[in-house]
């Protein structure tokens, strides 16, 4: 099968260089174009449209002169057969406009190998033509809690985040909150499978009840209806992949 053809846009020619030497080196890669600027890169995708030889994927940096690559990202999205985009930046504030374009992936300058692999490995499956196989659908965990005397039993579906609270855990459900005896830890391995993450050492999230992601001065948090919900450092590259990895099965969910 041929590789992929993709087109990497950055306007700073020696990390254009870089990146184009990357994505050669990668045997997915079939042709790699170049383009310093966005009106160039729409020049070259509509010339690759009318050859008959569409680009799978574009690598966009997204501080740009003239035609940025956030811009350049919602026009290519709106392409009868639009390209696959990778955002390639120095910047972290922009994840939620990747997740908006539904964009494939999101990477930091400057790009490691491993992450540049993970993208193109990410691209290459959405590029893929045949359905995964269907999993059959499991039933929900449930924890018992106590209410005036009556055990109820509450559904991981009901679960918007988990608070820690000493050797203790809230449950924050639409309706109201729980307390309950279980660590965090034991409910982030627990209900990992269930779409859960955690966000800083206090918050476990549910990632469908994400409402909005900001980024600002490298401080990072989560709204989950009316509550902001903090998180650490450590965990916001990670938080910030996966919801843009999630980005068109959450788009399609809204």
């Amino acid at each position: 099968m041929p590789g992929l053809r993709v087109l990497a846009v950055d306007d700073e020619l020696p990390a254009l260089e870089d990146l184009a030497y990357m994505l050669r080196a990668d045997p997915r890669i079939g042709e790699v174009a170049l383009a310093r600027d966005g009106a160039a890169a729409l020049r070259l995708l509509d010339r690759a449209i009318a050859d008959g030889r569409p680009m799978d994927a574009a690598f966009l940096d997204i501080r740009m002169r003239g035609l940025d690559g956030v811009v350049l990202g919602r026009l290519l999205s709106q392409f009868a057969n639009p390209p696959k985009i990778v955002f390639v930046t120095a910047y972290e504030d922009h994840a939620v406009d990747a997740f908006e374009i539904k964009a494939e992936d999101y990477l930091l300058k400057p790009v490691r190998p491993e992450r540049l692999a993970e993208a193109i490995r990410r691209v290459c499956v959405a590029t893929e033509l045949t359905e995964p196989e269907a999993v059959p659908a499991r039933e929900p965990d449930t924890i018992p809690v106590e209410l005036g005397g009556v055990t109820r039993f509450v559904a991981s579906t009901e679960v918007r985040y988990v608070e820690a609270q000493g050797d203790y855990a809230r449950l924050h459900t639409a309706s109201g909150s729980h307390l309950v005896r279980i660590s965090l830890a034991t409910l982030e391995e627990r209900w990992a499978s269930s779409g859960f993450v955690r966000v800083h050492r206090s918050h476990l999230v549910a990632v469908k009840h994400i409402d909005e992601l900001h980024i600002d001065s490298g401080r990072c948090v989560v709204r989950i209806g009316g509550t902001e919900i903090p998180v650490s450092r450590r965990h916001t590259r990670e938080l910030r992949d996966l919801l843009v990895r999630r980005a068109r099965k959450g788009q399609g969910a809204r």
